[in-house]
Formats: C-alpha cells, sequence, structure tokens
C-alpha cells in the first residue's frame, strides 16, 4: 500500500516537475522577502516561564515594587576615592542620562542624586534628615565632606556607594514597553542606547563605567550572535569542500547546498509569517536547518550517483532514488521534527520559539531536499567519473571488517562494551545539575566586558543583580501588629544565616535600626518595639518608595542578598526559604517566593528540571512510534532507539565533566541531538530491513547496506561535526558548549548506527540453531 503510494506520488511529481520547481522558486523569493524583515527578538518575558508558581507571585507584586529586569551602573573613580568634583559630575550625568533613556522606569531610579536617597540621624530634639545630597550642593571641598558624612548616616556604603569608596551605583527598574511608541521594549535596542549614551559618553582614563543587568546581557549575546554569520559561512564552506571530494562532481555538490541554503531562507521567512522575530539563543538554529539538509541531501546525491555510475539517465536515476529515500528520509525527518515539537512541553518563552523555529526548518527540507532536490537533479546532464577500481576495493574491503560487527561473536563484545560505557555514563550523569555553575553571564565568557563588569561589582559592593524577594503577604497595615513584623524578623534571620546568602533587608530589620535611633542610637534598643505606638513611630520612618512595603502595608519583601546565582546556591537557598515559610506561614501571613533576578531563576531552573524526564519521554516516544510505523518492526525500532539513548546518557555525562549545567541554552541540545542522530540509524536499518525480510543473512545485509549508504553516513556524521566544531571559537560561551555536545552526539550517533545498531541486529535477527 505505502510503496503504491510512494510509486503514484514518484509519478504524478515528475510528470509536473517544471510546474513544481517554478512553485518552489516562487515560493523561495516570497519568503526570502519575508525573511528580509526578520528582526532579532530578545524580550525579558520570553525567558522567564510565566505560569510557575513564583512567577504569578512575580507579576502580581512587580507593580508595586519592580521586577527582575533592572540595570545597574556602576561608575569608578579609578583614583580609588570618589570624593571629588570630577567623579559627581560624572554621576550626577550618568544618572541624568539613564534617567531619560526610553523605557526606564523614572520612579525607580537610584542613586546618590535621587530625592529619595536621605539620611536620618539622631539629634538633641528627635531625629534630624534631607537629602544625602544637599540642595545648595556645589562641588566644594565643604559639600564632599558634607556628603560623606550624610552617606555613613544613610547607612548605604555597599549599596549605592562601594566598600572601599572607590565608585557608586545608578540602578534602575526597566518597563516591558517603550512609552514613546508603546510597543513592547526593544530590548536589543535598549542595549545599544545604554552602551552608547553611558560608557561610550561618560568612560574616561579617571572614571570607568560598568553595566549590568538582562537587557545589557542580551544586547552582548546578540553583539556576540554576529558572529553566527561568519561561522556559517565557513560551515557552507568547509561542507561545500567536502560534499565535492565525495560527490566529485561540481553539479552535485552545489544542488545539495543550494537546497539546504533555500530551507534557511524558507524557514526565516515562515518564523515572520507567523510573527515571530529571532532571538540570539535560537539563532544557531538556522545552522542546524543547513546541516540537515546537507545530510539528507547527500543521502540523495549519493542514490542518484550510484544509480547514474550503473548506466541509467539522470531522470529515471532522480525517480528511483526519490522512491527510495523518500520513506526513510521522510520518517527521520518527521522524527526531528517531532522531537523538537517537544520542546513545547517548557513553558518557557524562549524554548517554544525554538522549538517552532526548528520544526519549521526541518519540516521545510522534507520539500526542498527530499522533493525538489531529485527533481532539479533530473534536468542534469551528469557525466561522472568512476570511482578507481582500487579506492573501490579498498572501500569494499572497509565494509566488509565493519560488517563483523553484525556477527554474534563481535556482537556480543560491542554490546558488552556498550553496556559498560552506558553504566559509567549514567553514573557520571546523575551528578548534572540544573541551572548555571559559573558565575557571572553563562551565556558570555568569563572575560567578557559584561562578565569583567559584573565581577567588579561583586567584589566592590554588597549587593549585586543576584537578589532573591521573598513576598510576604498579611492584613493591612501588618506593619502596625508587633507579632507579625516579629515573624518576618524571624524568618529574616533564619534565612540570613543559610549558606550562599551575603545580606538581607526588610521592614523589620529598618524599623529595629529607626527604634534604637529614637533611643539615642544606643545598640540595646534595637529591637522591635512590642507597643503599637511605639512600632507605628519606627515603621512611619520607612518610605513606600524604598521597597520595603506598600501603601497600606500589606505587602513586605525580604531581600536576599547572594553571593551568585550558581544551581548550588540557588538550591540551597530555595529549600531553606521554603522550610522555613512553611514553619512561620499562618492564617494572617504567608511568605512567598519569589521575585527579583534570583527568584526568576529559581522558577526557571524548576522549569527545566520539571520538563526534562517529559521531554525526553516526548522525544523517545515520537521517535519509537515513528519508527514502529515505518519499520513494522518492534526489533528494529529498538535497534534504533537503544543507541540514541546511550548517546545520550553519555552526552549528559559530557556536560558534568566539563562544567555545563542543564540549562535554558543547553536543554534544547538533547533532544536536537536525538532528532538529528535517529537519521543515521533509521537510513542504515531501512536497507537492512528490506534485505532481512527476504532472507538474506544479517552480515549480508548489513554490508550491503553499507554499500549502498555507509558512505553517506559516515560523511554525514564527519560533516556535520567539522561544521559545528567552529563553535568552539565564537564569542559566546554558550553556542561554544553547544558546539562541543553538538560535535560529541553527531560524531557518536554516527558511530551508533554503524558499530552498535548492526550488533543488535545481529542478536534480534539470530536464526535459530
Amino acid at each position: 500500500m505505502l510503496e503504491k503510494l510512494v510509486n503514484g506520488f514518484e509519478t504524478h511529481l515528475f510528470r509536473n516537475r517544471m510546474w513544481v520547481i517554478v512553485s518552489f522558486i516562487l515560493m523561495t523569493f516570497f519568503l526570502g522577502y519575508q525573511a528580509s524583515q526578520l528582526k532579532m527578538d530578545a524580550a525579558f518575558s520570553k525567558n522567564i516561564p510565566l505560569n510557575h508558581e513564583y512567577m504569578k507571585v512575580y507579576q502580581k507584586h512587580q507593580k508595586d515594587f519592580g521586577g527582575a529586569n533592572s540595570i545597574m551602573v556602576a561608575v569608578e573613580d579609578t583614583s580609588g576615592n570618589i570624593f571629588n568634583p570630577v567623579f559627581f559630575d560624572a554621576l550626577k550625568n550618568v544618572h541624568d542620562q539613564l534617567f531619560f533613556i526610553p523605557g526606564v522606569e523614572r520612579s525607580q531610579v537610584k542613586s546618590l542624586f535621587s530625592p529619595s536617597t536621605r539620611f536620618t540621624e539622631v539629634v538633641e530634639d528627635g531625629f534630624a534628615g534631607g537629602p544625602v545630597i544637599p540642595a545648595d550642593y556645589n562641588n566644594s571641598q565643604a559639600s564632599l565632606n558634607l556628603v560623606r558624612d550624610n552617606i555613613e548616616k544613610a547607612g548605604i556604603v555597599g549599596r549605592l556607594i562601594a566598600n572601599d569608596y572607590s565608585a557608586a551605583m545608578v540602578s534602575a527598574q526597566l518597563m516591558d514597553f517603550d512609552p514613546d511608541t508603546g510597543k513592547p521594549l526593544d530590548t536589543i535596542a535598549f542595549a545599544n542606547q545604554l552602551e552608547q549614551e553611558l560608557r561610550v559618553k561618560f568612560d574616561t582614563d579617571t572614571i570607568k563605567v560598568h553595566i549590568i543587568g538582562f537587557a545589557k546581557m542580551a544586547g552582548d549575546v546578540a553583539e556576540g550572535a554576529k558572529g553566527v554569520l561568519l561561522f556559517f559561512l565557513i560551515a557552507i564552506a568547509i561542507t561545500a569542500v567536502m560534499v565535492y571530494l565525495f560527490s566529485k562532481s561540481l553539479m552535485l555538490t552545489v544542488l545539495p547546498l543550494v537546497c539546504s541554503i533555500a530551507a534557511v531562507i524558507w524557514q526565516l521567512g515562515l518564523l515572520t509569517v507567523v510573527g515571530f522575530g529571532l532571538d540570539p539563543m535560537s539563532i544557531l538554529v538556522p545552522f542546524l536547518v543547513f546541516a540537515i539538509g546537507v545530510s539528507h541531501g547527500v543521502q540523495m546525491i549519493n542514490a542518484v550517483r550510484r544509480r547514474v555510475l550503473d548506466g541509467q539517465t539522470t531522470k529515471a536515476a532522480s525517480a528511483s532514488a526519490f522512491r527510495s529515500l523518500l520513506v526513510p528520509g521522510g520518517v527521520a525527518l518527521l522524527s526531528d521534527t517531532v522531537g523538537f515539537l517537544t520542546l513545547l512541553a517548557i513553558d518557557i518563552g524562549i524554548i517554544r520559539e525554538l522549538a517552532i523555529s526548528a520544526s519549521l526548518g526541518v519540516a521545510v527540507i522534507i520539500l526542498t531536499n527530499l522533493i525538489l532536490l531529485p527533481l532539479v537533479i533530473s534536468y542534469t546532464n551528469l557525466t561522472l567519473v568512476k570511482d578507481n577500481p582500487q579506492t573501490s576495493e579498498k572501500i569494499e574491503q572497509l565494509w566488509r571488517k565493519l560488517s563483523c560487527f553484525a556477527t554474534p561473536k563481535y556482537a556480543v563484545v560491542v554490546l558488552t562494551a556498550t553496556a559498560l560505557l552506558y553504566a559509567v555514563g549514567y553514573m557520571q550523569s546523575t551528578k548534572m545539575q540544573i541551572g548555571d555553575l559559573q558565575g557571572g553571564a553563562p551565556a558570555l565568557h568569563q572575560d567578557s566586558r559584561y562578565n569583567l563588569d559584573t565581577f567588579f561589582i561583586t567584589d566592590h559592593f554588597s549587593i549585586t543583580t543576584d537578589v532573591m524577594t521573598v513576598i510576604v503577604e498579611a492584613k493591612p497595615e501588618a506593619c502596625t501588629y508587633h507579632s507579625l513584623l516579629n515573624q518576618i524578623d524571624q524568618f529574616e534571620w533564619m534565612v540570613a544565616n543559610t549558606e550562599g546568602v551575603e545580606s538581607t533587608a526588610s521592614l523589620a530589620s529598618i524599623a529595629k535600626q529607626v527604634n534604637a535611633g529614637f533611643n539615642e542610637g544606643n545598640p540595646k534598643w534595637q529591637m522591635l518595639p512590642r507597643t503599637t505606638a511605639s512600632l507605628v513611630q519606627a515603621v512611619g520612618q520607612v518610605p513606600t518608595t524604598s521597597g520595603l512595603l506598600n501603601g497600606n502595608c500589606s505587602v513586605m519583601p525580604v531581600y536576599l542578598f547572594l553571593k551568585d546565582h550558581k544551581a548550588n546556591t540557588i538550591n540551597t537557598v530555595v529549600t531553606k526559604v521554603k522550610a522555613v515559610a512553611a514553619e512561620l506561614n499562618n492564617d494572617e501571613l504567608s511568605f512567598k517566593l519569589a521575585s527579583g533576578p534570583v527568584g526568576v531563576m529559581a522558577a526557571t531552573n524548576e522549569a527545566v528540571s520539571e520538563a526534562q524526564l517529559p521531554m525526553m519521554i516526548y522525544v523517545y516516544g515520537a521517535v519509537f512510534i515513528l519508527c514502529l510505523i515505518s519499520f513494522k518492526s518492534l526489533k528494529a525500532t529498538v535497534a534504533v532507539i537503544i543507541p540514541l539513548y546511550v548517546v545520550s546518557t553519555l552526552a549528559q555525562a559530557l556536560m558534568t565533566l566539563l562544567d555545563i549545567g542543564l540549562a535554558v541554552s543547553t536543554l534544547p541540545v538533547i533532544a536536537l541531538g536525538v532528532g538529528i542522530g535517529v537519521d543515521y540509524g533509521i537510513y542504515i536499518l531501512s536497507t537492512m530491513s528490506n534485505k532481512l525480510s527476504n532472507g538474506m543473512a544479517v552480515q549480508q545485509a548489513y554490508f550491503e547496506a553499507l554499500v549502498e549508504r555507509g558512505s553517506a553516513v559516515i560523511f554525514t556524521g564527519l560533516t556535520l561535526a567539522i561544521g559545528v566544531s567552529t563553535w568552539f571559537f565564537s564569542a559566546l560561551k554558550f553556542q561554544m558548549d553547544m558546539g562541543i555536545l553538538l560535535t560529541f552526539m553527531f560524531l557518536v550517533n554516527m558511530l551508533g548506527a554503524i558499530i552498535i545498531l548492526p550488533a543488535l541486529a545481529a542478536v534480534f535477527w539470530r536464526k535459530p540453531s
């Protein structure tokens, strides 16, 4: 039945091949125009699991306390002392410039020059205070000395002022939209504006500007992603050389490359049609589409070449190759497509966009490389030179040697070694951690400008963007009740003594300091007043602009400043917060995770952890069902799946050895590796299964499969691996990590198809003695 459908489809296509080719050309021009309209898109909201319980808390209170999308600008005086007129002029200029950049929440801009940055001191008549920088500040030495005194009274050293007085901080929250246009904030354009308006303008020999935050990181990643085009061109050049060496025909070199580039154009154009942009984290997908396209194109030109050398016309050879490869190639590409679609199970926008982008690209390859390519080849007049007899004999001898893997004697050795390798890999893979394992931005190298800025701020200030905010929800005016505020104080104390927490801040701790101030600064009075009147007096000194309480005191955040955002640190703190919250929560008050940048990371890590197993089940389930439908054999399906699973486990073990955590940027690699790796086994086994069903011995069936498709399989594995290995030199750390993992998976999946698969076949199709 299937064979009849394929034959009918082939007849219809080749009778109307000119119209089909013209339709493809017109569609390529249309989608090429659409691709030219594609824009980079790195919205903050795409990087977080919006439906996670932490993020529901985050979104609920984002308006009152700001979100996790913040910017921190540290202005450094290279002399090590900020108390000079030049520095204060620079700091004011940076504050003012940041204040007026569209997209900045102006009410949330904080620095020494913010009116909300105030000091309070105990005087003979009670309290006195005012702005840290007074209205009559004039850059004189007397004014500078006064500001220094006010800074110490305000208790902002470590937050707005570096611990060693070498720098000062300007921080701001960002909006989700551009107030000038009303459209979503263009994060990459905003990052470029930060660079031009702050660093370029004010960075000098004596003043250094350090900028960190999601928007700046996204901009730096986008800048580094521009180098992907160079790697793409290098990959095309390497692939072209290798395809020519394989095919020994200029025409058979150009056509699969052109069809694969057409697949990339279609994919990028379709992204625009469905309303997507190209995120810096998914900018590598077009390269993968090209690589997969070449992989299947090589199978096609290999089949055509063999038939032409056997004496068939180009048209007859193309039609025959189309018939023989449509089903295995279609199943392999459908497996890839469904495998990528399984990433939709992860509730993070950027991964879902990557899933749709990759699925569209791979689905398009079915059209460009399994249909268009043989139709175009059928119009060519190929003049091929037969392989040198001595070379052919050497290759045949190689296939004879490799065919021994399909004998019971060698199969036992191979499968025993595979089992041992899997056991070692599995034990190592259990050490894999969810989240980032390096400080700074994991998408960038440790010596990148962004990470150097991060390390400067971390070293010189007591707070960084590594902040987790626990939201305390209570009844209105809760801060006037000693019992409730005391619970917050207990929570803060218990969490502050957790490994990884550098410092904390809450309304309770500030109220204790204010109470001591009311009592001549005596440290013995640094406690929460027990009477409502005294508590109101202490809390009343803390404005809502401090971010420590909302308007009716029903929500009071507790800020946890962490030493870093590594996986272990986040896990330790989250576990402690949950345990303490469970102990202290009651009907009147509850502690809820989480807001702040690290709160977002915690939610993302948990989303990745929860999605890991289901994603793998979906990927392998999809491959299993498609292979079962194609081969109509459980044995054949299992023979394809087992090598894939072993390689996936080994890839996870490799991640632990290289200190690569399972994160948003690395999770898709496993699905990509499985989806692409299945192609090798399907092509080999589709040839073997036909021969095995006709009663041929396993070793001979495998030998003939190698003769027919072995060269193309090995060539494809090497070409793909060499192409992605160029990513080792990328300016982006996550691209380098993906390059290492994909190179490993491409090569080892290919080896699995030519070593482990035939060994399994020797066991599964063993004839009874």
